[in-house]
């Protein structure tokens, strides 16, 4: 599979998050939470955040680590949400289901534009950033590292699939709201506390969106 001409990325939250992000302006990465002690909702695996913040630099920003920003995935229904669907992996605490996690999307190309302009760092991964042998490029150009057949693929039971599905473009520090294009929910409930979070605002748009979902 060619790269698709305009890419989308995929940041999981739970929607209980949603109020905090709202009235700040912005996601923040891990890195961010913690020192800003900020209530959160943790949905990830504890042992690879640490491992994310203390020993994986982005190497083509040297001096920082994954940690320190903001992740996205290149498509929905992601690996992790499968995990948490399942609710039985021994390393994530969180045991709500998929329900109550929200998929907020971005043009990948719109937020490298806000982020050169800005002078900000950002960077792409062509699997899990979490691991320690993944490579790193902040090189429009090198998007054809990522495997978008593997990116794209429902069956990820071959590591092969498994490892590259989890390609992440990433953001240093915080990521502004107004680049969120979309957000896609589980069932119309979820749908409703969105709109409320949001508190009217006519964007970004809100949808059920079955197919992102197991």
């Amino acid at each position: 599979m060619a790269v698709p001409e305009n890419p989308k990325i995929y940041h999981i939250t739970h929607v209980d998050n949603l109020p905090s992000i709202m009235q700040t302006g912005h996601l923040s990465s891990d890195a961010k939470v913690i020192a800003n002690a900020t209530p959160h909702t943790t949905i990830g695996m504890s042992e690879i955040k640490q491992r994310r913040l203390n020993r994986i630099g982005v190497t083509c920003h040297p001096g920082t680590m994954v940690g320190e920003y903001v992740p996205f995935y290149f498509c929905p229904r992601s690996i992790m949400l499968y995990m948490m669907y399942k609710g039985n992996h021994p390393d994530i605490t969180y045991k709500g289901g998929q329900g109550p996690i929200v998929h907020l999307q971005a043009d990948l190309r719109a937020v490298v534009a806000w982020a050169d302009a800005d002078e900000k760092k950002w960077a792409f991964s062509d699997r899990n950033a979490g691991a320690f042998y993944t490579n790193f490029y902040n090189d429009f150009r090198m998007l054809d590292k990522v495997n978008w057949d593997a990116v794209v693929s429902h069956d990820f039971s071959l590591s092969t699939i498994l490892e590259k599905k989890q390609a992440e473009f990433l953001l240093y520090d915080s990521f502004p709201w107004h680049l969120v294009e979309h957000i896609g929910v589980h069932n119309a409930g979820i749908e409703t506390q969105v709109r409320q979070a949001l508190n009217g605002a006519a964007r970004p748009t809100i949808r059920v969106e079955p197919t992102w979902y197991y």
